[in-house]
């Protein structure tokens, strides 16, 4: 079924203003990256000032496939989604492309674009590990929603308005 077929049901897209509150309001998502066979799929953290950009902080070693796979993609994905219940849930689909940015840039970014909540082992090895900062450019976004019991549930339950 389509987005618009389940709106009978209670989903609903989101407009860019609630795209841009939503993804303001977290900060965790699931990043695909391409390549040959499957997606390589990954959670991370990210910071977003608005705008049509969110950027991720990468810890580093000798050998990173995130890393290489960003370097060599010429598009990629993020989810970012909540879901408090069955029936209250909401997510934003994002498509774009990754940039490394170079250390002048990083220096340029403002404090609400660096991601500031990471899982407590990136965050402790981001201070002596070498760290790299992409910039997901967003060239597309649908979001999607479901808040409420669907019409027919509501009205089934004994429940007036």
């Amino acid at each position: 079924m389509t987005v618009d077929e389940l709106g009978e049901y209670g989903m609903d897209r989101m407009d860019d203003e609630e795209i841009t509150g939503f993804l303001s309001a977290r900060n965790m998502g699931v990043l695909g990256l391409p390549t040959a066979a499957e997606p390589y799929l990954l959670p991370m953290s990210y910071g977003f000032a608005g705008g049509r950009s969110l950027y991720f902080l990468y810890v580093v070693g000798a050998d990173s496939r995130k890393a290489d796979l960003s370097a060599g993609a010429d598009n990629a994905s993020f989810l970012v989604y909540s879901a408090e219940t069955m029936f209250n849930w909401e997510s934003v689909l994002l498509e774009g492309t990754l940039h490394e940015l170079s250390t002048g840039k990083r220096a340029e970014l403002e404090d609400a674009a660096i991601p500031g909540w990471r899982p407590e082992l990136f965050q402790a090895a981001s201070e002596s590990e070498e760290t790299l900062i992409y910039e997901f450019r967003i060239e597309e976004w649908a979001g999607v929603r479901h808040t409420g019991l669907p019409p027919g549930l509501a009205e089934d339950s004994g429940e007036s308005a």
